[in-house]
């Protein structure tokens, strides 16, 4: 593998974990959002990542950027609660919570922070390497 394939691979990889980032925001901005429906109520989104091989063969041309396929709605059931004097309560007396888990989004917020600075710092790397043997020529 080449270094200029590492900065493809670390690039696609701090696109990756950015998208991961702005999903879990995302889902931290609207742990509190209440709605009187079920299908009104927001549901905490997570980014679905997949390796993009070139080929079947791994030669040593070959890199693996990373790739998200999509965004999916977390099929956690979510939070039904009695509060009649509420103003957005439904007829029965009961509004809907999202079904975000603020620890889990923080640790994925962390997760992801951190998967980006790694990235940051192999790309950091890679260059100072290929400014090296740039600098062996002269």
């Amino acid at each position: 593998m080449s270094l200029f394939n590492i900065f493809n691979v670390s690039g696609s990889a701090m696109s990756a974990e950015s998208v991961r980032l702005n999903t879990t925001s995302s889902n931290l901005a609207n742990a509190n959002s209440v709605s009187s429906s079920a299908e009104e109520t927001y549901k905490a989104r997570h980014p679905i990542f997949a390796a993009a091989l070139k080929s079947a063969s791994y030669q040593r041309d070959d890199s693996v950027p990373v790739q998200v396929k999509g965004i999916v709605e977390s099929q956690k059931p979510l939070r039904a609660e009695y509060n009649p004097d509420h103003p957005l309560a439904n007829a029965e007396g009961y509004i809907y919570k999202p079904n975000v888990n603020v620890m889990e989004e923080m640790a994925n917020m962390i997760s992801a922070s951190r998967s980006y600075q790694s990235n940051v710092q192999v790309a950091d790397s890679s260059k100072q390497m290929l400014m090296s043997t740039l600098q062996m020529g002269k």
